[in-house]
C-alpha cells in the first residue's frame, strides 16, 4: 500500500578535492536521507508538506535559525526543491530575501522577469565608432564620457549602458564541447554557479585563447551579437540575459579590433537564440514577486527537500496497480538532512566567547558535575551520587573528578565543553547544597542536594 517512506542515517563519502570548513565540507559525513513513494502527484505533496513540516519541527528542536529557499533541483532532478539554510556569514551558500515579502529563494533559483519592451521609434541608427585600446568595460564608459563627440547630455555614460558578452564551453555528458555566447548588462557580471544550475548536467569550461583562435569571427575585447548566434558567422548559440529589452539601445562590441557599436538596438539590429537568467544577483534588486528590494546574505545548507516525480521511477519501472487495477508509476520524493553540517551548524548559532552552548535537545551530556576544591569524601560521594541518580533516569551524566587540576581549569573545561547544565559539589556540599550553573541563560544559583536530580531532569526537558 502507498504511500511507502523509507529513511537512512549513515556515513556518506565525497570525492572532496580540497577539505574545509571542518565538518561543513569533509569527504566523510553522515546523512539522513528519506524517498517517499506515492500513487499520484496529490500524494507527493502530501508526502512532501509532511517531511517539510517535520524539517521544521526538526530544526526547531535543535535551536537552529533557518530560512527555507526555493533551490535549484541540480543533478536530482524533479519539478521543485527547497533548501533549509541557516544563515551565517561564513556560509558558503548565497540565497535572497524580500525585503516586503515572503520570497526566499537561492541566488541559483532567482528569476528575473522578462524586461517589457521599449519603443524605439526615436532612437538614432545604429553607428560604429573608433575606441582604441579598450576592451574592457571600464575603459570603454571612460572614453565615452571623456570625448566630446559622444557625450550624453542628460547624463553620463555608464556601465549599465554597455552589452558584454561572454562566451563559455559547455562540456556535454557525452563529452561534446559546445560554445555558449551569453549577453548581460556591462555592470554585471555573469554568475558561473547559476550558470552552472541553468546547463546541468553540462559543465561549464573556460573558452581560451585556442577556443578563440579557431573562430576567426571573434575578435576578443570587441565582441558583439553581430557575428554570434546559431545561424552567425560564429555559429555560437547566442543567449540574453532577460533585463535586454527588446528596443533597448546599446554601446556593445562591432566585432572588429578598436572598434564599438553605438545604439544597437535589440530587435531592431540583432536578435538572440533565446534568453538565459544567470547574471549575478545583488542587494535591492527588484524581488521577483512584489517588486520590493531584495537582501542577499550567506548561510549553510543543513537541510533539502525535492518533489522528484517520477523520473527515476520510470527508469527503474516503479509501477503499481491503482484503486482500478490499473499499472501506474509511482510519483517520489526524495528528503535529507546534513547531520554533520546540523552539528556545525549548531556550534555557530549558539556559541560564545567561552566556548560550546549546546542545546539541551542535541546536547552530548545532560549534565556535566565538576568535583570543586580539597579531595573531599563527602563532596566526591555527593557528586557520584548525582550522576548515578541521574543515569538511572535515563540521562547522561559527565564526571570531572580529576585531582590535582584546579576548579578554575575545570570550570574553563566545563564552558568550553558546552554541557548546558553544569553542577558544581564543592564546600557547599557540607551545608546540603550543589551550585548550578545554566551554560545557556548563563544563571547561576544554589540548589539543595536533595532536590539536585529532580532539578537536572526538569530542566532537561524544557524545550
Amino acid at each position: 500500500d502507498l504511500p511507502v517512506w523509507l529513511y537512512q542515517i549513515q556515513n556518506k563519502f565525497r570525492d572532496e578535492a580540497r577539505p574545509r570548513g571542518g565538518l561543513l565540507r569533509g569527504r566523510e559525513f553522515a546523512m539522513k536521507d528519506s524517498y517517499s513513494f506515492d500513487i499520484d502527484d496529490e500524494g507527493l505533496q502530501r508526502s512532501y508538506d509532511a517531511h517539510r513540516d517535520a524539517y521544521v519541527r526538526i530544526f526547531d528542536r535543535l535551536g537552529l535559525p533557518f530560512a527555507i529557499v526555493s533551490a535549484m533541483s541540480g543533478a536530482m532532478g524533479g519539478s521543485a526543491s527547497e533548501e533549509f539554510l541557516f544563515p551565517c556569514d561564513i556560509g558558503e551558500d548565497t540565497f535572497v530575501q524580500c525585503t516586503a515579502c515572503s520570497y526566499s529563494a537561492n541566488t541559483e533559483a532567482v528569476r528575473v522577469g522578462v524586461a517589457t519592451e521599449v519603443n524605439c521609434s526615436a532612437t538614432s541608427a545604429a553607428t560604429v565608432v573608433d575606441t582604441p585600446n579598450t576592451p574592457t568595460i571600464q575603459t570603454l564608459v571612460d572614453l565615452f564620457n571623456g570625448r566630446a563627440d559622444l557625450q550624453r547630455t542628460d547624463r553620463k555614460w555608464t556601465a549599465s549602458d554597455t552589452l558584454k558578452n561572454v562566451i563559455v564551453n559547455l562540456r556535454h555528458p557525452d563529452g561534446r564541447l559546445e560554445p555558449l555566447a551569453i549577453g548581460v548588462p556591462g555592470d554585471r557580471e555573469v554568475d558561473m554557479k547559476r550558470l552552472e544550475a541553468q546547463v546541468s548536467p553540462a559543465e561549464v569550461e573556460a573558452f581560451d585563447e585556442t577556443h578563440f583562435a579557431a573562430i576567426k569571427a571573434l575578435v576578443k575585447g570587441y565582441i558583439g551579437p553581430g557575428v554570434l548566434g546559431s545561424t552567425r558567422a560564429s555559429g555560437i548559440r547566442y543567449l540574453l540575459d532577460p533585463r535586454i529589452a527588446i528596443g533597448s539601445a546599446w554601446i556593445t562590441g562591432a566585432d572588429m579590433p578598436g572598434k564599438h557599436t553605438l545604439n544597437l538596438v535589440h530587435g531592431r539590429d540583432f536578435a538572440a537564440d533565446g534568453t538565459l537568467d544567470v547574471a549575478e544577483v545583488r542587494d535591492d534588486d527588484k524581488c521577483p514577486k512584489c517588486g520590493s528590494a531584495l537582501s542577499i546574505k550567506r548561510g549553510i545548507e543543513i537541510g533539502h527537500v525535492f518533489q522528484l516525480g517520477r523520473k527515476y521511477a520510470d527508469v527503474l519501472g516503479l509501477q503499481v496497480l491503482d484503486a482500478n487495477g490499473k499499472q501506474q508509476t509511482v510519483t517520489m520524493g526524495s528528503y535529507g538532512i546534513g547531520v554533520s553540517r546540523a552539528v556545525a551548524a549548531i556550534a555557530e548559532a549558539t556559541h560564545d566567547e567561552l566556548g560550546l552552548r549546546w542545546p539541551r535537545a542535541v546536547a552530548p551530556f545532560d549534565v556535566h558535575v565538576v568535583i570543586a576544591g580539597k579531595d573531599d569524601e563527602a563532596i566526591t560521594s555527593a557528586a557520584e551520587k548525582l550522576c548515578a541518580d541521574v543515569e538511572k533516569a535515563g540521562l547522561k551524566a559527565v564526571l570531572d573528578d580529576r585531582k590535582g587540576v584546579s576548579p578554575g581549569v575545570k570550570f574553563k573545561d566545563a564552558e568550553l565543553i558546552g554541557v548546558p547544565t553544569i553542577v558544581v559539589a564543592g564546600r557547599g556540599v557540607a551545608t546540603g547544597t550543589f551550585e548550578l550553573r545554566d551554560r545557556i541563560a548563563g544563571t547561576t544559583a544554589e540548589i539543595s542536594i536533595a532536590d539536585a536530580a529532580d532539578t537536572v531532569i526538569a530542566l532537561r526537558h524544557q524545550q
